[in-house]
């Protein structure tokens, strides 16, 4: 039975919290839909002490920015975005369009469409976390979306040079420096000087989760997600080191940011969590990674493999580390998860910023029934049907029709039945079954 040496908060004071940020999120959608550009300013210099007559960035200020950056710093951003393009073309060419003749005379198909419009959230607040610009521009372009735009909020009072360069480069159509509830409500609802979106994706906060949470219905969102969360699960075929980067590697997100080691070797938790302790004192974002670890870090022991698999997919992790004798054991039998990172040699920093794949992954057990940001999401699967001869129109017509009266729909079986009439010669009486 797994073992836990340490616990995060209670489940009810983190709903307590949750509760709070509900209410303050339908209270600011609600003055956005009804005042539109005033509420979004006002909220701007509330939230960010940000004012502008206008928050699309203007081709001169983008330009501006990009020459706030070395070459190198450049070079980098292409090259991640590179990595991230790579794998996205690779996952579009995946999906197919589909016709098929399932019976003769009977054409049934699906076509994969992009959505026509996109708003992409780039959080920044604490840091200017550009790699979120690559996971979803670049990811929405490469399934064909025709309009892009973006929103990030101020760092440090002003536009980030490196979220601005990052939001170009992927091909944002325009860019906006906006940020929290007022961005992603901006972008959904609309307002004078903002057109709607079709869809919202990329991470936030806990108001921009809440808010996208709110808003889906009215439009499309990537997934319903939280604070950062890593699980980490090792044996002794690693160290402790290793171990407490990496929890605090993700920790250090957010003070709500849950941090898990998951691992059968109660010595190596020990150790875990003395190292936790020591890198704390030389961490340069130790106040946040603390308060995570405090809050949210947990350590189970578990008996064997197979029990670190169970409690795995019961926690449903975002990001989930595995660093034992035989990582692929857990990739073949694990089904509740983020992303995962097999062996030592790779870790999640690397999925954040560089790798290729998409680091926007659900988070608070949604794993359990999604995946995270893809081409795929991005596209519509939108079937049709073709019949193509009289007699196959009259015999799938007789079916449909005698379904329709089973389940009482009248109306449904005389667009049946008058086709059996017309294509197959058959004198049906109005409102009967065909024979």
């Amino acid at each position: 039975m797994a073992n836990y040496l340490k616990r995060g908060r209670d489940v009810a004071a983190i709903e307590e919290d949750d509760a709070k940020v509900r209410a303050t999120v339908e209270n600011v959608l609600a003055d956005i839909s009804k005042r539109g550009d005033a509420a979004v300013r006002e909220l701007s210099v509330r939230f960010d002490g940000w004012d502008r007559a206008d928050y699309r960035l203007t081709d001169q200020e983008i330009q501006d920015c990009l020459g706030q950056l070395s070459q190198r710093d450049l070079d980098d951003i292409r090259f991640a975005q590179a990595q991230v393009k790579n794998f996205a073309e690779h996952q579009r060419a995946s999906m197919k369009d589909l016709e098929v003749e399932t019976l003769p005379g009977i054409v049934l198909g699906h076509k994969n469409i992009p959505v026509n419009s996109v708003g992409c959230y780039v959080p920044g607040g604490k840091y200017p976390l550009l790699a979120s610009a690559h996971m979803s521009v670049i990811t929405a372009r490469v399934a064909g979306v025709p309009r892009v735009i973006t929103c990030a909020p101020p760092f440090q009072g002003k536009p980030a040079p490196a979220i601005v360069a990052a939001q170009h480069l992927a091909g944002a159509d325009v860019i906006y420096c906006l940020g929290g509830i007022q961005a992603v409500g901006a972008m959904a609802l609309g307002t004078e000087t903002i057109d709607p979106v079709d869809m919202l994706v990329g991470p936030g906060n806990a108001f921009v989760a809440e808010a996208k949470r709110q808003l889906y219905g009215r439009v499309g969102i990537d997934l319903f997600a939280g604070p950062t969360e890593t699980l980490v699960i090792a044996d002794e075929s690693v160290d402790a080191e290793i171990c407490a980067t990496d929890l605090l590697g993700q920790a250090e997100h957010g003070p709500n940011s849950p941090a898990i080691l998951l691992t059968t070797s109660e010595r190596l938790a020990q150790e875990t969590m003395a190292e936790v302790e020591r890198l704390l004192k030389v961490l340069p974002t130790a106040a946040i990674a603390q308060k995570a670890w405090n809050d949210y870090g947990a350590v189970i022991v578990c008996e064997s493999d197979e029990e670190m698999v169970r409690e795995a997919d019961a926690i449903a992790s975002e990001h989930v580390q595995v660093m034992t004798h035989d990582p692929d054991y857990f990739l073949q039998n694990m089904t509740n998860y983020g992303a995962l990172f097999l062996g030592p040699r790779t870790n999640v920093s690397y999925g954040d910023k560089v790798i290729g794949t998409n680091h926007t992954l659900p988070t608070k057990m949604a794993a359990r029934y999604t995946g995270g940001l893809w081409v795929g999401k991005f596209l519509k699967t939108v079937t049709y049907q073709r019949v193509l001869t009289d007699e196959a129109s009259a015999m799938i017509g007789a079916y449909c029709s005698r379904l329709c009266m089973l389940e009482g729909f009248v109306g449904h079986a005389e667009q049946a039945n008058i086709r059996v009439r017309r294509y197959g010669g058959r004198n049906i009486p109005y409102g009967a079954a065909a024979e």
